[in-house]
């Protein structure tokens, strides 16, 4: 059977699908995508073949509580986060719950900036102004708008992934393919530690995936001015293909729908960035041009 018409037994299968088994399966699709995980590979991890997760997915897959531990483990998250019902943990968790749900965006974020701030771990970082971390899918033009942004303010210029590597030693593909996807998350928390530890004035560009780590994430809010770099799917793929890199969705036949499903997955964690600069159309010379007004603006 080809793909197509694999694609369409699921779907004709899946609109009768048991309301429980469809929230399990668009979980896991919305974590798979914020994960930057073709279906492929998350198969792979999860040592299933890749129709059974298929069938999981569009929610007419009859799992076993031993199959979830395997997504969640190929996922890496807890058994709890793979079922939506990490809040029920005590009655705290689920007064704290009651008083959030249904609340806008606006009111999330500003909790969530208190929190940090009376947890202390996400205090007002007095050079936080003067670091500037890009944030976005790969093509975007993290490291080439980063380099001009970094000579044109006389700062340096981090390549976080290269950090990432000097601390492991090796390439971050051998970090994946060695120790694991949960290896690399710790090197990568570790790396922007470092960067920030050391440097008080730097222009970051940061590796897509980052925001699939929410403790990364959260630090890199905390101590650094981000600016999400956006560009049409097409356009990711084009820039990324035209360096020579065709890994990982490249190799897929169904490419460009893995990357629009990552970026989707993903859109929500990047929208939390200070700024917004869409790179879509545009020349080198009008994308940086567009960069650095933004900052300017921004600048305290």
């Amino acid at each position: 059977m080809n793909k197509r018409a694999e694609k369409a037994e699921l779907q004709e299968a899946a609109q009768e699908r048991n309301p429980v088994l469809a929230a399990l399966g668009d979980r896991v699709r919305s974590l798979r995508a914020q994960r930057g995980l073709t279906r492929k590979a998350m198969a792979q991890a999860a040592q299933v073949s890749e129709r059974h997760l298929a069938n999981l997915e569009y929610g007419i897959g009859n799992v076993s509580i031993l199959v979830l531990q395997q997504m969640a483990g190929a996922l890496h998250c807890s058994m709890a986060e793979l079922l939506g019902d990490v809040t029920t943990r005590s009655p705290e968790w689920l007064m704290i719950r009651e008083m959030l749900e249904s609340r806008p965006e606006a009111d999330l974020r500003r909790v969530r900036i208190a929190i940090g701030e009376m947890l202390g771990t996400g205090a007002a970082d007095p050079g936080r102004g003067q670091r500037i971390a890009l944030i976005g899918m790969r093509g975007a033009g993290k490291s080439t708008l980063g380099h001009l942004l970094a000579e044109a303010l006389q700062l340096p210029f981090i390549e976080l992934s290269q950090e990432i590597e000097k601390l492991a030693g090796c390439s971050v593909r051998e970090i994946h393919d060695l120790y694991g996807t949960n290896a690399y998350r710790r090197y990568e928390r570790r790396a922007l530690e470092e960067v920030v530890q050391i440097y008080s004035e730097a222009v970051i560009a940061t590796p897509g995936g980052i925001v699939s780590d929410p403790a990364t994430f959260n630090e890199l809010l905390a101590h650094c001015t981000t600016v999400w770099l956006q560009a049409a799917p097409e356009e990711h793929m084009g820039r990324v293909v035209a360096q020579g890199d065709m890994r990982p969705m490249a190799a897929s036949r169904e490419a460009m729908e893995d990357l629009r499903r990552i970026l989707d997955g993903r859109a929500a964690f990047y929208s939390k960035a200070d700024l917004r600069v869409d790179t879509s159309g545009k020349t080198l010379e009008q994308a940086f041009a567009s960069l650095r007004a933004a900052v300017s603006e921004a600048a305290p």
